[in-house]
């Protein structure tokens, strides 16, 4: 089954579960045409191809969006590629003056956890003074006929080059988040990074297999594990399309569904290479590539060459644990594109 074929299946389901009837049928349009369907939006007279008719009653999405928002709502629904584990409806809801919400809905046990666990991370983070990092701010959480329903506030993404430093900076204020709110404290007496982590924090068990659990391990005998005794936050899914520039110059960031604690600075500096080198190269190449440039990834952040690769390391056996807890390998089978390079750094253990 070709893209196009497998988006307009999977729109056919969300439209049955969003839209279900009996209502008046209003016409929408797929956008930029069928053959490349990325987004459903109302029908205007000026849209190309043919019309997709779907109905309006009383028990539709947008009539729920209407009353949360107490104003008429019309909804923008995206085109969602198939076999993601995450893959959930999208939808931006405009009213009569514009965009009011973007709006996530959870229809699997894995989306609805995912879905509330952004909504708790953007409460956390509402209460958290951020100077280079922007995200979105919860409109309403709540439950539609089974489903969790998460609004946001929109941000104003706008395409444009992000400079690096910029980058930089948002990796290292996201590491600083602590996993709770907390009251105010002295800052820290160290100058470059802060302790990010004022409450204890349990770190999540990174290293699922004997050779995760094994580098681990020996990286903490050794002294050589990535800033000691410290643990830090991250982003979970910080990759060139959930990030943008915004008006001031500040970073926009978005789908905070991963946000964790507890891990080694950097992992977001990582996640941002390895995806942006799968866009041109097999897992098995881009995981290498990833310990190849460790150093040059991970020197902003004051880390060796060492702790770089340890964490480079790390950060991909986290990865594959995440795809193993979803259920889905889109990367294919572990010891194709991970073990190679652990078995590579043999020298760490």
């Amino acid at each position: 089954m070709n893209d196009a074929r497998a988006r307009l299946r999977y729109l056919d389901e969300t439209i049955d579960l969003l839209f279900p009837g009996p209502g008046v049928p209003r016409p929408y349009t797929l956008l930029p045409h069928r053959l490349l369907p990325r987004r459903l939006v109302p029908r205007a007279w000026w849209h190309p191809g043919g019309r997709l008719i779907v109905p309006s009653g009383q028990d539709g999405i947008e009539n729920h969006l209407s009353e949360v928002f107490d104003t008429p709502v019309r909804v923008t629904l995206r085109v969602r590629p198939a076999l993601r584990a995450n893959r959930k409806p999208i939808l931006e809801a405009r009213g009569p003056d514009g965009p009011i919400a973007f709006v996530k809905v959870g229809d699997t046990d894995l989306t609805r956890e995912l879905v509330a666990h952004e909504a708790r991370t953007l409460d956390l983070l509402a209460g958290v003074p951020l100077k280079t990092v922007v995200p979105p701010a919860v409109l309403h959480h709540g439950s539609w006929r089974g489903l969790s329903v998460l609004a946001l506030t929109p941000l104003p993404v706008r395409r444009g080059r992000i400079p690096r430093g910029v980058l930089t900076d948002a990796i290292a204020e996201i590491a600083r988040v602590p996993a709770e709110p907390v009251p105010e404290r002295a800052p820290s007496k160290d100058p470059g990074y802060p302790d990010p982590d004022p409450v204890a924090v349990s770190a999540p068990d990174l290293n699922p297999d004997p050779v995760g659990r094994a580098l681990g391990d020996r990286a903490r005998a050794t002294g050589t594990e990535p800033r000691t005794g410290r643990e830090f936050a991250w982003h979970g899914d910080l990759t060139p399309w959930n990030i943008s520039r915004g008006p001031d110059g500040r970073l926009l960031v978005w789908d905070w569904e991963r946000f964790g604690t507890g891990v080694p600075l950097g992992f977001d500096a990582v996640h941002h290479f390895f995806q942006r080198a799968l866009r041109r190269d097999d897992p098995a190449t881009a995981a290498r590539a990833c310990v190849a440039r460790a150093l040059r990834i991970l020197a902003p952040f004051g880390l060796s060459a060492a702790e770089s690769r340890l964490t480079a390391i790390r950060y991909l056996i986290a990865l594959a644990d995440r795809h193993a807890a979803d259920g889905h390998t889109p990367l294919g089978p572990p010891e194709l594109w991970l073990n190679p390079v652990v078995d590579s750094q043999e020298a760490l253990l």
